[in-house]
């Protein structure tokens, strides 16, 4: 159960956090040099509600998606992010579980990329988080607890990818999608949610079950990618997915090749922002 010692943690180091580096405007005077509440909870994706009684000591018992949200909003390090845990009473996520903490480093990397679309997955492809041009680029991400936050899901269940591939590409893609899951299962036995999607895929999605089933073996590649966006038209960029070492995170980036429309179309989509724009996957 969260003590007070845990909204006094979440306070003193919401205090630490310049909205700036946490790519939020500062915003006329401030009665503290941090994060507003309001600005934790909508990095958190939590309610304004809930941290106030957080930090007053009055909520109990968060749930470690809570704890997650918090540390990764508030910029945490392994060893903070392990103290907040514990505060929370909360077991610190099984090593044999698929990592989603985002650490500083990566975090930086995430803020200070601003005028092209990166995103953060896990190693199951969950998204984790997005910065403002992907939203422009891809939609405003799904619900934090929605199953097509996972791009499989979304892929061979959900509404799909508007991307445009030729059948050849679209069936290689596929078998990296299956090949990557079963790589990342392999690696994280004990994690039951990663078995559980996999059970729900295989049950839902005939396609996917017949890769799985087949034992399919393939591995993505630096792709371009066509989309017909509602709001510029049709862009064609470069996606490249960047592994980070010793946390086994995906980062997804989108680029067009300077000078060309392309390019032009991607900078104007970071001016008009989201728009109920069409969600996309990796």
């Amino acid at each position: 159960m969260a003590t007070s010692e845990f909204g006094k943690a979440v306070r003193r180091w919401r205090d630490r956090v310049a909205p700036d580096t946490a790519g939020l405007p500062a915003g006329g005077r401030r009665r503290a040099p941090g994060l507003r509440r309001e600005e934790l909870a909508q990095l958190a994706g939590i309610s304004v509600d809930y941290i106030t009684r957080l930090e007053q000591g009055r909520a109990a018992n968060p749930s470690n998606q809570v704890v997650e949200a918090l540390a990764r909003a508030l910029r945490l390090s392994t060893v903070e992010r392990s103290h907040l845990f514990r505060l929370a009473g909360l077991a610190l996520p099984d090593p044999e579980t698929v990592p989603t903490h985002i650490t500083p480093s990566v975090q930086r990397v995430l803020d200070r990329l601003t005028g092209i679309p990166v995103a953060v997955y896990d190693a199951s492809w969950t998204l984790l988080q997005t910065n403002p041009p992907y939203a422009a680029l891809m939609g405003d991400p799904p619900e934090r607890h929605s199953k097509e936050r996972n791009g499989l899901w979304r892929y061979f269940v959900g509404p799909g990818i508007p991307a445009r591939r030729t059948p050849e590409a679209q069936q290689s893609y596929e078998t990296a999608l299956v090949s990557e899951l079963r790589t990342t299962a392999a690696r994280y036995p004990a994690d039951n949610r990663l078995q559980q999607l996999i059970a729900d895929l295989r049950t839902h999605s005939a396609r996917f079950a017949e890769l799985w089933e087949a034992g399919a073996v393939g591995y993505r590649e630096a792709t371009s990618k066509t989309m017909d966006h509602p709001k510029v038209g049709s862009l064609t960029l470069d996606c490249d997915v960047l592994t980070v070492a010793g946390s086994d995170l995906r980062i997804m980036i989108y680029t067009a090749e300077p000078g060309t429309e392309d390019a032009e179309r991607l900078a104007l989509l970071t001016v008009l922002g989201t728009q109920n724009f069409v969600t996309e996957s990796h």
